[in-house]
């Protein structure tokens, strides 16, 4: 259920990526100016961004192993989904989280610039850089996406799950790459408008996975964080029966 968490929570972030990293895409340095240069285009680009929401959610996955061991993964799960929902009921939270300290401000504009400079070269390499330095620019749904790797329980699933959520971004990001200008800004910001609903719609999901309710897929019984596994076992003739 977390991996289809993660792919679900990428297409659905997709739906902001267009208006706030829909301007990076649209401006690529394509090679060439052939449908299979946009292509290229779009698969090495998102393949960056993909690559560095997998190292990330190495690093994530690894903090959720300690808070695992705590045995506080269940509580987690409930507190991200509460938070996720209150950032949607209450707009005055999700602005008092717009201001941000001045180094972290400065490392942005280190960021950027470097992304500038790649947009002055040109070849295939170059898209996937700017892919890699576009997963580290500051988005609510990759911050969304790394909570839920640290829920995966260890580094190899954090890995996993955000690469599955990069994953997930590929269709409309590479679409938006394809087709260039044909997708219109008001279209764009209209899509944007979904974004409360995918957030409210992933809110419940990681608080139904917090819950325990036995529910598969959605709530699966936990047992110190792991699955419970209906077994049993007949000693005398060695088999397991699983559920």
């Amino acid at each position: 259920m977390q991996f289809i968490a993660a792919l679900t929570i990428g297409l659905l972030g997709s739906l902001h990526c267009i208006g706030m990293c829909g301007p990076i895409a649209l401006a690529l340095p394509v090679p060439g100016h052939g449908i299979g240069g946009r292509l290229w285009a779009a698969v090495l680009y998102n393949v960056g961004r993909a690559t560095t929401y997998a190292l990330l959610g190495l690093v994530f996955g690894a903090i959720g192993y300690t808070v695992s061991l705590a045995g506080f993964q269940q509580v987690f799960s409930i507190a991200l989904g509460v938070f996720i929902l209150l950032l949607v009921s209450v707009p005055l939270l999700a602005g008092s989280f717009t201001g941000t300290p001045q180094f972290y401000s400065r490392a942005i504009g280190k960021l950027q610039a470097a992304m500038a400079k790649q947009f002055a070269k040109k070849g295939f390499i170059t898209l996937f850089v700017i892919g890699l330095l576009n997963g580290l620019l500051p988005c609510g749904f990759v911050y969304i996406g790394l909570a839920g790797a640290a829920t995966t329980g260890n580094w190899y699933s954090g890995a996993l799950y955000m690469a599955l959520f990069g994953l997930g971004t590929l269709p409309v990001m590479a679409t938006l790459v394809l087709v260039k200008n044909k997708v219109s800004l008001s279209l764009r910001r209209s899509l944007g408008k979904l974004v409360p609903y995918a957030m409210v719609l992933i809110g419940t999901l990681f608080i139904l996975r917090g819950m325990n309710l036995g529910i598969p897929y959605v709530s699966p019984l936990m047992h110190n964080n792991h699955p419970v596994s209906q077994c049993s076992k007949l000693d005398d003739h060695k088999v397991i029966e699983c559920h």
